[in-house]
């Protein structure tokens, strides 16, 4: 298992549709691509493109998509799913079961949850990865997922993610799961100059992530604002997750915590926030005047019983950069994309129906499969700040997905409409998965990890770590 080298060249073919999320949002009937070097050459129906390449691709009654961009996850929780104390309870009472539980974790462990959760995703048609890792004990870095993203050719963006508000200080988690300031910002500095890549087609990037308003300090915020800013990483943090949330801040700082953030300098294009549930028309407005983006987390926002994000009001209010994370592995308890698009799609509905007294009769008011395919591909790929994937055209980097029509997901749907059957059908796994010219899932198998020992591995590891 391993990496294998790029093909020089790929021709794909014959797909049934080939949806390219280009500017003219074409749907090829019988596309296909010529790609060079991981790059995008031509994107057109099949009989216009070259007829050799090094690596030809049939995807001869396929559906044929930009990878999807997951820009919210806790890989390490792959360690705690379903942890019988956790099951049921919201954000705050979830937490402070799993807090000292994971302060055992160790690097190993993490290595593994790290493969299992990236194999996860990458099997549903996720190629670009966003984790936000914020708990780092018994010697676990940053690192230690890097290496394992860059085993597994997956594109990453890795946090620096921090805890510096302990219970001693009036934070919610326990002191021993908390790190010094300093420690922290040291550590953010020597990530950066290590690893942050803003070259086009790049694989890793840096990104800062303090965890949440009641887990750090107000020096936390701003002094990872500054180095963020001074070397072009994005920033990202809980934000609007639960009520709970809301009255820390407005009974710390009398303020709401979007406002909290505007003091710390944490809107802009360079800021997106998981899940921003608990917000006014007001806040909407000051997200999209600012270019702030969200991720929204649709599976964990229900399991916690935390609340819905307005999916459809917020586009309505001219927010451009709204993209879909999965969220931690013991909050979803899931992390396949596809099932993710699903549920968005499905929570939005319900949500207009809510505000509405039923169902809207303008068409045009629901929320479509094509929308949040949107938000899961060219969404996350601007809120990630990348313009080099999220979609198939000339120039971007070749990361792609293909799933089987013929299979009993779609059975029935996919001859009215492929696209949207992928969305409204059962969640399926992809087929083939294509991460910068190379080819990571083959027939439905992942090429560059051995899956059955890394997850016989990870549940003996979650076995010891629930056990203490």
């Amino acid at each position: 298992m391993g990496l294998t080298k790029r093909p020089k060249s790929i021709l794909v073919k014959n797909a049934t549709i080939l949806v390219t999320m280009d500017k003219e949002r074409r749907e090829i009937k019988d596309g296909g691509m010529y790609i060079e070097d991981g790059e995008i050459k031509l994107v057109d129906k099949s009989d216009t493109l070259p007829q050799s390449a090094e690596l030809i691709l049939n995807m001869e009654g396929r559906l044929v998509l930009p990878g999807l961009i997951n820009t919210h996850h806790h890989l390490y929780q792959h360690l705690t799913r379903v942890a019988q104390k956790a099951q049921d309870g919201n954000v705050w009472n979830w937490l402070k079961v799993l807090y000292p539980i994971w302060a055992r974790i160790t690097p190993d462990a993490m290595r593994l949850a790290t493969q299992v959760g990236i194999a996860e995703q990458v099997l549903s048609g996720c190629t670009t990865v966003f984790d936000h890792g914020y708990v780092f004990p018994n010697g676990c870095k940053v690192d230690d997922e890097i290496e394992v993203a860059q085993e597994m050719g997956v594109r990453f963006h890795a946090s620096r993610g921090s805890m510096s508000r302990g219970q001693s200080k009036g934070g919610l988690p326990p002191d021993n799961c908390v790190e010094k300031e300093s420690d922290i910002l040291h550590d953010s500095q020597r990530l950066i100059n290590k690893y942050h890549d803003l070259s086009r087609g790049s694989m890793i990037r840096i990104v800062l992530a303090p965890c949440s308003p009641f887990s750090v300090t107000d020096e936390l915020m701003i002094e990872s604002a500054k180095l963020a800013r001074q070397h072009n990483c994005k920033l990202h943090t809980h934000l609007c997750e639960s009520l709970d949330e809301e009255r820390f801040t407005l009974k710390t700082y009398n303020m709401r915590p979007i406002e909290l953030m505007e003091k710390y300098g944490w809107l802009g294009e360079d800021v997106w926030f998981a899940h921003s549930i608990h917000i006014n028309d007001n806040e909407i407005k000051t997200y999209a005047r600012t270019g702030t983006g969200v991720a929204h987390c649709p599976s964990s926002n229900m399991r916690l019983a935390s609340g819905f994000f307005p999916f459809k009001k917020c586009r309505n209010a001219g927010m451009k950069r709204i993209g879909i994370g999965v969220d931690g592995s013991s909050s979803n308890d899931s992390s396949h994309m596809l099932a993710e698009v699903r549920m968005a799609m499905l929570l939005g509905r319900l949500l207009l129906s809510t505000e509405a007294g039923g169902p809207p009769a303008d068409q045009k008011a629901w929320l479509s499969a094509r929308e949040v395919l949107e938000a899961a591909t060219l969404g996350g790929a601007a809120v990630l700040g990348r313009d080099d994937v999220g979609a198939l055209a000339p120039g971007m980097r070749a990361d792609f997905f293909s799933v089987n029509l013929n299979s009993i997901n779609f059975a029935g749907g996919s001859i009215v409409d492929p696209v949207a059957s992928l969305v409204f059908c059962t969640p399926a796994n992809a087929e083939t998965v294509v991460i910068d010219g190379r080819v990571i899932v083959k027939d439905g198998h992942i090429q560059t990890l051995d899956l059955p020992s890394a997850i016989e591995k990870l549940n003996k590891a979650s076995r010891q770590l629930m056990n203490g």
